[in-house]
Protein backbone atom coordinates (compact mmCIF):
# COMPACT_ATOMS: atom_id res chain seq x y z
CA UNK A 1 0.00 0.00 0.00
CA UNK A 2 0.73 3.75 -0.79
CA UNK A 3 1.27 6.81 0.96
CA UNK A 4 -0.69 8.59 -1.16
CA UNK A 5 -1.75 13.02 -1.17
CA UNK A 6 -5.01 14.10 -2.94
CA UNK A 7 -5.31 17.40 -3.95
CA UNK A 8 -8.50 18.94 -4.83
CA UNK A 9 -11.85 17.22 -3.90
CA UNK A 10 -14.20 18.27 -6.15
CA UNK A 11 -17.40 15.91 -7.62
CA UNK A 12 -14.40 14.04 -9.34
CA UNK A 13 -11.71 14.39 -7.01
CA UNK A 14 -13.36 13.59 -3.89
CA UNK A 15 -14.70 9.79 -4.67
CA UNK A 16 -11.32 9.22 -6.42
CA UNK A 17 -9.54 10.22 -3.14
CA UNK A 18 -12.06 7.79 -1.33
CA UNK A 19 -11.25 4.41 -3.27
CA UNK A 20 -7.57 4.82 -2.83
CA UNK A 21 -8.49 5.23 1.14
CA UNK A 22 -10.92 2.00 0.58
CA UNK A 23 -8.32 0.07 -1.26
CA UNK A 24 -6.25 0.66 1.45
CA UNK A 25 -3.74 3.27 0.66
CA UNK A 26 -2.87 6.04 3.36
CA UNK A 27 -4.65 9.02 2.18
CA UNK A 28 -3.76 12.99 2.79
CA UNK A 29 -6.04 15.34 1.42
CA UNK A 30 -6.17 18.95 0.94
CA UNK A 31 -9.31 21.09 -0.49
CA UNK A 32 -9.20 24.79 -1.57
CA UNK A 33 -12.24 25.05 1.06
CA UNK A 34 -11.28 23.08 3.90
CA UNK A 35 -14.35 21.71 5.47
CA UNK A 36 -14.95 19.75 2.42
CA UNK A 37 -11.34 17.84 3.26
CA UNK A 38 -12.49 17.47 6.84
CA UNK A 39 -15.75 15.67 5.63
CA UNK A 40 -14.17 13.79 3.55
CA UNK A 41 -11.78 12.62 6.28
CA UNK A 42 -14.00 11.88 8.17
CA UNK A 43 -16.33 9.77 6.24
CA UNK A 44 -12.91 7.76 4.77
CA UNK A 45 -10.67 7.98 7.74
CA UNK A 46 -8.24 9.52 6.17
CA UNK A 47 -6.07 13.03 7.19
CA UNK A 48 -7.44 16.90 6.23
CA UNK A 49 -4.48 19.12 5.86
CA UNK A 50 -4.55 22.74 5.98
CA UNK A 51 -2.38 23.38 2.79
CA UNK A 52 -1.07 21.30 0.07
CA UNK A 53 2.43 21.11 1.43
CA UNK A 54 1.38 19.62 4.65
CA UNK A 55 -0.55 17.26 2.15
CA UNK A 56 2.50 15.78 0.34
CA UNK A 57 5.08 15.84 3.37
CA UNK A 58 5.31 11.80 3.38
CA UNK A 59 3.74 11.25 0.02
CA UNK A 60 4.79 8.44 -2.46
CA UNK A 61 2.12 9.26 -5.04
CA UNK A 62 0.44 13.01 -4.98
CA UNK A 63 -2.48 13.45 -7.13
CA UNK A 64 -4.10 16.53 -8.24
CA UNK A 65 -7.83 16.87 -9.70
CA UNK A 66 -8.29 20.67 -9.71
CA UNK A 67 -10.20 23.22 -12.21
CA UNK A 68 -7.63 24.53 -15.58
CA UNK A 69 -4.46 25.39 -15.95
CA UNK A 70 -3.65 28.46 -13.61
CA UNK A 71 -5.15 25.89 -10.76
CA UNK A 72 -2.95 23.39 -11.34
CA UNK A 73 -0.23 26.19 -11.23
CA UNK A 74 -0.62 27.81 -8.72
CA UNK A 75 -1.06 24.47 -6.10
CA UNK A 76 2.23 23.13 -7.80
CA UNK A 77 3.83 26.20 -6.52
CA UNK A 78 3.14 25.69 -3.09
CA UNK A 79 3.72 21.97 -3.27
CA UNK A 80 7.59 22.33 -5.45
CA UNK A 81 9.21 23.40 -2.63
CA UNK A 82 8.29 19.57 -0.81
CA UNK A 83 8.95 17.29 -3.59
CA UNK A 84 11.41 15.04 -2.89
CA UNK A 85 13.31 12.11 -5.01
CA UNK A 86 11.72 9.27 -6.19
CA UNK A 87 8.05 11.04 -5.73
CA UNK A 88 5.61 10.67 -7.85
CA UNK A 89 3.02 13.92 -8.71
CA UNK A 90 -0.30 12.27 -11.03
CA UNK A 91 -2.14 15.35 -12.73
CA UNK A 92 -5.76 13.61 -12.96
CA UNK A 93 -7.17 17.98 -14.36
CA UNK A 94 -7.62 18.17 -17.60
CA UNK A 95 -5.13 20.88 -18.70
CA UNK A 96 -3.05 21.86 -21.80
CA UNK A 97 0.01 19.47 -22.90
CA UNK A 98 1.77 22.81 -22.41
CA UNK A 99 1.91 22.63 -18.62
CA UNK A 100 2.10 18.82 -18.42
CA UNK A 101 5.51 19.69 -19.80
CA UNK A 102 6.22 22.54 -17.83
CA UNK A 103 5.30 20.99 -14.62
CA UNK A 104 7.57 17.64 -15.61
CA UNK A 105 10.80 19.52 -15.70
CA UNK A 106 10.08 21.19 -12.74
CA UNK A 107 9.42 17.91 -11.27
CA UNK A 108 12.68 16.54 -12.63
CA UNK A 109 14.54 18.96 -11.24
CA UNK A 110 13.55 18.00 -8.28
CA UNK A 111 14.63 14.51 -8.94
CA UNK A 112 10.84 13.68 -8.78
CA UNK A 113 8.55 12.21 -11.52
CA UNK A 114 5.52 13.69 -13.36
CA UNK A 115 2.24 12.17 -14.84
CA UNK A 116 -0.07 13.89 -17.19
CA UNK A 117 -3.19 11.55 -16.15
CA UNK A 118 -6.82 12.97 -17.50
CA UNK A 119 -9.49 11.22 -16.47
CA UNK A 120 -12.85 10.20 -18.52
CA UNK A 121 -16.16 8.66 -17.31
CA UNK A 122 -17.38 11.75 -15.57
CA UNK A 123 -18.93 11.46 -11.92
CA UNK A 124 -20.42 8.43 -12.01
CA UNK A 125 -17.04 6.36 -13.19
CA UNK A 126 -15.29 8.72 -10.27
CA UNK A 127 -18.14 7.13 -7.93
CA UNK A 128 -17.95 3.90 -9.19
CA UNK A 129 -14.18 3.64 -9.80
CA UNK A 130 -14.68 2.80 -13.37
CA UNK A 131 -12.59 5.86 -14.62
CA UNK A 132 -10.46 5.79 -17.46
CA UNK A 133 -7.16 7.18 -17.61
CA UNK A 134 -5.17 8.62 -20.51
CA UNK A 135 -1.99 8.59 -19.25
CA UNK A 136 1.76 10.60 -20.66
CA UNK A 137 4.48 9.40 -18.64
CA UNK A 138 8.07 7.76 -19.15
CA UNK A 139 7.01 3.79 -18.89
CA UNK A 140 8.85 3.07 -15.73
CA UNK A 141 7.11 5.69 -14.03
CA UNK A 142 3.78 4.84 -15.54
CA UNK A 143 4.15 1.18 -14.03
CA UNK A 144 4.84 2.02 -10.99
CA UNK A 145 1.48 4.66 -10.78
CA UNK A 146 -0.65 1.77 -12.17
CA UNK A 147 -1.29 -0.43 -9.32
CA UNK A 148 -2.25 3.03 -7.54
CA UNK A 149 -4.46 3.93 -10.00
CA UNK A 150 -6.15 1.22 -10.27
CA UNK A 151 -8.09 1.84 -7.06
CA UNK A 152 -10.26 4.22 -8.81
CA UNK A 153 -9.86 3.66 -12.81
CA UNK A 154 -10.82 0.18 -14.82
CA UNK A 155 -8.75 1.66 -17.75
CA UNK A 156 -5.39 3.34 -17.79
CA UNK A 157 -3.64 3.34 -21.02
CA UNK A 158 -0.21 4.76 -21.48
CA UNK A 159 -0.51 6.61 -24.62
CA UNK A 160 3.24 8.34 -24.70
CA UNK A 161 5.60 10.58 -23.47
CA UNK A 162 4.38 13.64 -21.43
CA UNK A 163 2.01 15.76 -22.36
CA UNK A 164 0.17 13.34 -24.71
CA UNK A 165 -2.04 11.83 -22.01
CA UNK A 166 -3.61 15.50 -22.41
CA UNK A 167 -3.63 15.80 -26.33
CA UNK A 168 -5.51 12.60 -25.90
CA UNK A 169 -8.27 14.16 -23.58
CA UNK A 170 -8.97 16.55 -26.28
CA UNK A 171 -9.95 13.56 -28.69
CA UNK A 172 -12.02 12.60 -26.09
CA UNK A 173 -13.79 15.62 -25.65
CA UNK A 174 -14.19 16.45 -29.61
CA UNK A 175 -15.68 13.10 -29.97
CA UNK A 176 -18.26 13.47 -27.37
CA UNK A 177 -19.22 17.26 -28.25
CA UNK A 178 -19.99 15.49 -31.88
CA UNK A 179 -21.79 13.00 -30.74
CA UNK A 180 -24.35 14.88 -28.59
CA UNK A 181 -25.06 17.28 -31.06
CA UNK A 182 -25.73 14.45 -33.67
CA UNK A 183 -27.70 13.11 -30.90
CA UNK A 184 -29.48 16.72 -30.17
CA UNK A 185 -30.33 17.20 -33.61
CA UNK A 186 -31.72 13.36 -33.89
CA UNK A 187 -34.32 13.72 -31.13
CA UNK A 188 -35.26 17.41 -32.19
CA UNK A 189 -35.90 15.97 -35.50
CA UNK A 190 -37.92 12.88 -34.01
CA UNK A 191 -40.11 15.29 -31.36
CA UNK A 192 -40.85 17.86 -34.16
CA UNK A 193 -42.24 14.80 -36.40
CA UNK A 194 -44.28 13.39 -33.54
CA UNK A 195 -42.60 10.19 -33.67
CA UNK A 196 -42.56 7.82 -30.25
CA UNK A 197 -38.61 8.78 -28.75
CA UNK A 198 -38.89 5.87 -26.36
CA UNK A 199 -39.12 3.58 -29.45
CA UNK A 200 -37.12 5.57 -31.61
CA UNK A 201 -34.04 5.19 -29.31
CA UNK A 202 -35.48 1.29 -28.94
CA UNK A 203 -35.05 0.90 -32.30
CA UNK A 204 -31.88 3.02 -33.62
CA UNK A 205 -29.95 2.47 -30.16
CA UNK A 206 -29.18 -0.83 -31.91
CA UNK A 207 -27.70 -0.36 -34.69
CA UNK A 208 -24.53 1.70 -35.97
CA UNK A 209 -26.05 5.14 -34.20
CA UNK A 210 -26.27 3.51 -31.00
CA UNK A 211 -23.68 5.47 -28.08
CA UNK A 212 -23.24 5.72 -24.77
CA UNK A 213 -24.58 9.37 -24.75
CA UNK A 214 -27.88 7.84 -26.13
CA UNK A 215 -27.99 4.84 -24.08
CA UNK A 216 -27.71 7.31 -20.83
CA UNK A 217 -28.92 10.57 -21.88
CA UNK A 218 -30.97 10.18 -24.94
CA UNK A 219 -34.27 9.30 -22.70
CA UNK A 220 -33.30 12.43 -20.33
CA UNK A 221 -32.70 14.97 -23.10
CA UNK A 222 -36.40 14.35 -24.49
CA UNK A 223 -37.65 14.60 -21.15
CA UNK A 224 -35.68 18.22 -20.64
CA UNK A 225 -33.77 16.79 -17.92
CA UNK A 226 -29.95 17.97 -17.65
CA UNK A 227 -28.54 17.67 -14.33
CA UNK A 228 -26.92 14.67 -14.95
CA UNK A 229 -22.79 15.13 -14.10
CA UNK A 230 -19.83 17.07 -16.27
CA UNK A 231 -20.93 20.96 -16.90
CA UNK A 232 -21.28 22.48 -19.65
CA UNK A 233 -18.54 24.72 -18.16
CA UNK A 234 -16.39 22.24 -17.69
CA UNK A 235 -16.58 21.12 -21.55
CA UNK A 236 -16.17 25.03 -22.83
CA UNK A 237 -12.85 24.89 -20.82
CA UNK A 238 -11.69 21.31 -22.37
CA UNK A 239 -13.03 22.14 -25.40
CA UNK A 240 -10.94 25.45 -25.51
CA UNK A 241 -7.68 23.83 -24.79
CA UNK A 242 -8.24 21.37 -27.94
CA UNK A 243 -9.18 24.25 -29.80
CA UNK A 244 -5.83 26.03 -28.64
CA UNK A 245 -3.68 22.83 -29.50
CA UNK A 246 -5.67 22.55 -32.58
CA UNK A 247 -4.20 26.03 -34.02
CA UNK A 248 -0.85 25.26 -32.42
CA UNK A 249 -0.44 21.81 -34.18
CA UNK A 250 -2.64 23.22 -37.53
CA UNK A 251 -5.26 20.58 -37.23
CA UNK A 252 -8.85 21.62 -38.61
CA UNK A 253 -11.57 21.10 -35.82
CA UNK A 254 -14.32 23.20 -37.97
CA UNK A 255 -17.02 21.33 -36.25
CA UNK A 256 -15.74 21.50 -32.70
CA UNK A 257 -15.69 24.69 -32.92
CA UNK A 258 -18.79 25.46 -34.18
CA UNK A 259 -20.28 23.13 -31.10
CA UNK A 260 -17.77 25.31 -28.86
CA UNK A 261 -20.08 28.20 -30.28
CA UNK A 262 -23.01 26.25 -29.59
CA UNK A 263 -22.31 25.24 -26.17
CA UNK A 264 -21.78 29.17 -25.33
CA UNK A 265 -25.25 29.16 -26.32
CA UNK A 266 -26.57 26.70 -23.89
CA UNK A 267 -24.09 29.02 -20.85
CA UNK A 268 -26.25 32.29 -21.91
CA UNK A 269 -29.43 30.58 -21.14
CA UNK A 270 -28.54 30.27 -17.66
CA UNK A 271 -27.36 26.67 -18.42
CA UNK A 272 -23.61 26.53 -17.67
CA UNK A 273 -24.09 23.93 -14.89
CA UNK A 274 -26.84 21.61 -16.97
CA UNK A 275 -24.81 18.49 -18.17
CA UNK A 276 -23.27 18.54 -21.58
CA UNK A 277 -26.64 16.74 -23.09
CA UNK A 278 -28.17 20.31 -22.93
CA UNK A 279 -27.55 20.95 -26.34
CA UNK A 280 -30.62 19.96 -26.94
CA UNK A 281 -31.73 23.03 -25.14
CA UNK A 282 -30.88 25.16 -28.36
CA UNK A 283 -33.21 23.38 -30.79
CA UNK A 284 -36.28 22.50 -28.83
CA UNK A 285 -39.16 25.12 -27.14
CA UNK A 286 -40.41 23.96 -23.91
CA UNK A 287 -43.38 22.84 -25.80
CA UNK A 288 -41.00 19.93 -27.24
CA UNK A 289 -40.06 18.59 -24.21
CA UNK A 290 -41.86 15.20 -23.14
CA UNK A 291 -43.10 14.97 -19.12
CA UNK A 292 -44.10 11.65 -17.68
Amino acid sequence: MANCAFLGLGVMGGPMAGWLATKGHSVKVWNRTHVKAEAWANKYNGIACGSPLEAIADADFIMMCLGDDPDVDAVFEQIEAGLKPGMIVIDHTTTSADLAKRIAKKCSSNAAHFIDGPVSGGEAGAVNGKLTVMAGADQDVFEKAVPVMEAYAATITRIGEIGTGQLAKSVNQICIAGVLQGLSEGLHFAMKHDLDTDQVLKAVSGGSAQSWQMENRGKTMVEGEYEFGFAVDWLRKDLRIALDAARQSGASLPVTAMIDQFYADVQKKGGGRWDTSSLLTRLNTDSDIKKG
